[in-house]
């Protein structure tokens, strides 16, 4: 994900080279080994696969909700026969869907979170600003789409999207000019949207678009992308076997500290103190993993050099340890 050229065109093979950000080190996290199974739970390009079948006699699972993910897979698959299924779902679901498969305990679970590059390269999924597209967003089939969201929400629920999931400071002028926008005319394209952007919020000193954080905001609200990432850290959990490795690369805030919240508690730190809950409610069960390393690891002068668009990127990784997984549901984690 997020590490391919920036071309505007579509790749010209079903699997086009792909580098994944932080490659190395994910490689070094997940130790890959003979007759070790791993799961890709972002397939995405492939390129984890790929790289975890060229460096072991390994099996891999990789999931997607993205049709064109699949696809792709599917020509990978035949290159590694008996060794790389690419299936169709969620990560949420992965220990529903490894079930299915026959699998109930995996060694290594990565996690490449957000937009893949292929999503972000192609103007008819309407993910970018950088070209003029459908304005869809969607990495699957189903549910609304970005141009559903701006042309049916209430301005002040779009104010609160805009600035819970973008952490736009600007998010009411945002959401106003949007409303008042559509009135006029539907907002169906992405050249649309970010022009109406742009035309009230001027560009920051860093040179960030003004679009940026809305369009980040709008598609991580249309993929529900925080909610899926809690359920898919609770499934790692569960599938991860005794010694089993998880990396998780993430590319904003928002999902980076949801990623340090998850393994702090799950490695033993000290929950927050609750004032609505009494203390002898708030001791978390027994911890599941053990981190590897404390904090983030950032990528490389040379990758970021090499790929601005790794520049974001951080890694946390953590080894599971032989205890019980916490509740199915993700939620209990606010609870503790």
């Amino acid at each position: 994900m997020n590490g391919a050229s920036q071309s505007p065109h579509l790749p010209q093979s079903p699997v086009a080279e792909h580098v994944p950000v932080m490659l190395d080190e994910v490689l070094e996290v997940l130790a890959p080994r003979d007759g070790a199974t791993y799961v890709d739970a972002t397939f995405g390009a492939g390129g984890y696969s790929k790289a975890l079948l060229e460096s072991a006699a390994c099996a891999v699972f990789g999931i997607d909700r993205d049709p064109a993910a699949i696809k792709r897979g599917a020509v990978l698959q035949s290159r590694y026969p008996g060794r790389l299924t690419v299936l169709t779902g969620c990560f949420g679901d992965m220990a529903d869907i490894l079930d299915r498969e026959g699998v109930a305990k995996v060694d290594g679970v990565a996690f490449d979170l957000g937009v893949s590059s292929p999503q972000i390269d192609d103007p008819e999924r309407g993910f970018s600003f950088r070209y003029d597209g459908p304005l869809d967003m969607r990495m699957g089939n189903d549910g609304l789409s970005a141009a559903d969201v701006v042309n049916h929400t209430e301005e002040n629920e779009l104010a609160d999207i805009i600035y819970n999931f973008g952490e736009e400071r600007a998010s009411r002028r945002i959401a106003h000019a949007i409303v008042e926008g559509r009135s006029k005319s539907p907002l169906t394209r992405t050249g649309q949207l970010a022009d109406l952007i742009r035309g009230v919020v001027s560009r920051s000193r860093d040179g960030i678009d003004p679009a940026t954080r809305t369009f980040q905001a709008l598609r991580i609200y249309v993929n529900n992308e925080l909610g899926e990432l809690d359920h898919g850290l609770a499934a790692a959990e569960k599938v991860l076997g005794p010694g089993g490795r998880l990396a998780v690369v993430s590319f904003h805030s928002l999902e980076d500290r949801r990623v340090k919240e998850f393994l702090r508690l799950r490695s033993g730190g000290a929950p927050h103190a609750s004032r609505h809950m009494p203390m002898a409610e708030t001791n978390p069960p027994a911890p599941t993993f053990r981190l590897l390393r404390r904090g983030a690891l950032k990528p490389s002068p040379k990758e970021t050099a090499a790929n601005p668009r790794a520049r974001s990127a951080r890694l946390r990784a953590a080894e599971r340890i032989d205890a019980p997984s916490w509740s199915a549901d993700p939620d209990a984690r606010k609870a503790a």
